[in-house]
């Protein structure tokens, strides 16, 4: 019964959840990391960023491992959560490899598809990537937000490499994605909204120079949500018929409970990024694998301690730990 009782507690202003989201995002100065660039080729012609860091002090007895990072919508491997992450799994002996997606590294991607919580194949060419290398005994993963669905979608799905990674954990993520839409769609979510349409009018307009042919100049002025501009440009553009399509098709709560590996989710109950969906209790009790740990606090990848790392870096770290012994 992998239900698990969570030791998260929060203070103060922390226990509310926009607190923790917004100071997480914006304030935290998390630990800098010296990333290594490589450029990930694709079949298709375009590219990746990956940014490397590597463990010191090694112990020369045990095999290498390296744990994938997945950001979330509009991240990058630099963002404060995924330092923070970093840092830790480094420090236990972990290789890390921070996968941006398709236009988050800081360079335009060549190709007029972007990233989405279903475009699988690009996590399992970064996979193969990886096992090509022939450096490592273990891979592991672990994606926030958007990256823990399109994780946990690539486990589920049972395609390529998936059987290289040894063991997940997803952090903050929306497992029914119609559902996490509708959430943010609320007024007290707009702000989040607001800030996520931004970045993605802007993307789709130099887009739009690029495949003028392609895509409507005038969409980004009908883009007031996130579900307009998956409308717009994400479900059209990666093959769905609409948003509800992509959304149906690629929410993780339709293949979690058949994924194979030990997988740790951890989603807080006062996210208001989620819904009651992405707290799938009765999966966990009747499951053998899927870890679900629900703390009261903790937000939207704000599980903020008042020193050190944060919670969920400590957890996910640990969790990484013991199945590798």
């Amino acid at each position: 019964m992998p239900l698990l009782n969570s030791p998260y507690q929060a203070k103060g202003w922390f226990k509310n959840g926009h607190f923790s989201t917004i100071y997480s995002a914006k304030i935290r100065r998390a630990p800098m990391i010296e990333f290594q660039r490589e450029r990930l080729s694709l079949d298709d012609g375009d590219f990746l960023d990956l940014d490397w860091a590597f463990a010191q002090d090694k112990n020369t007895n045990q095999a290498r491992s390296v744990v994938i990072l997945l950001h979330g919508l509009e991240g990058n491997a630099h963002r404060s959560y995924m330092r923070g992450q970093a840092a830790t799994l480094l420090e236990q002996g972990f290789d890390v490899c921070g996968m941006n997606f398709r236009g988050c590294s800081g360079a335009d991607n060549l190709k007029l598809q972007s990233y989405n919580a279903g475009k699988t194949e690009d996590l399992d060419q970064v996979v193969e990537h990886i096992v090509t290398l022939n450096r490592y005994g273990r891979i592991y993963a672990v994606g926030f937000s958007l990256g823990g669905s399109l994780l946990l979608n690539y486990l589920g799905a049972k395609k390529g490499y998936y059987r290289q990674i040894y063991t997940a954990a997803a952090v903050s993520t929306p497992l029914d994605l119609s559902a996490s839409i509708e959430r943010l769609a609320h007024w007290d979510n707009r702000a989040y909204q607001w800030v996520f349409l931004s970045t993605l009018k802007v993307k789709y307009r130099q887009k739009q120079r690029a495949f003028p042919l392609d895509l409507s100049i005038d969409a980004p002025r009908a883009m007031t949500s996130l579900k307009d501009f998956d409308n717009l440009y994400t479900a059209p553009v990666h093959g769905y018929f609409n948003a509800e399509d992509y959304y149906q098709k690629n929410s993780p709560i339709n293949t979690l409970g058949t994924i194979e590996q030990p997988v740790l989710v951890l989603n807080a109950l006062n996210d208001s990024f989620l819904s009651v969906a992405c707290l799938p209790t009765a999966l966990a009790q009747s499951s053998k694998n899927i870890y679900l740990e629900t703390p009261k606090y903790g937000g939207h990848v704000g599980f903020y301690r008042p020193s050190g790392p944060y919670y969920n870096e400590t957890r996910v770290s640990e969790f990484f730990t013991a199945q590798r012994a």
